[in-house]
């Protein structure tokens, strides 16, 4: 199966929370409404000076990912 590298979620338990899925390596949940990130991924001691190099990047196309889609909606 085909996934899309992000998807929007959401949660009646969470209104006020809007939830993105990374899902591909390193795969993460970005809370919107705080900015939280929950990896779904175990990282090595080594792994995490090249984590952080590629977070950054990765929450900044999470959220130009949300700003598209919300575009569309409103369009």
């Amino acid at each position: 199966m085909d996934v899309p590298k992000f998807l929007l979620g959401d949660n009646t338990d969470f209104p006020e929370a809007i939830f993105i899925v990374h899902t591909e390596f390193p795969r993460f949940i970005l809370n919107l409404q705080n900015d939280e990130v929950e990896w779904l991924e175990e990282f090595e001691k080594a792994d995490e000076e090249e984590l952080a190099e590629q977070t950054e990047g990765l929450i900044q196309e999470a959220i130009d990912f949300y700003d598209r889609e919300i575009s569309r909606y409103q369009d």
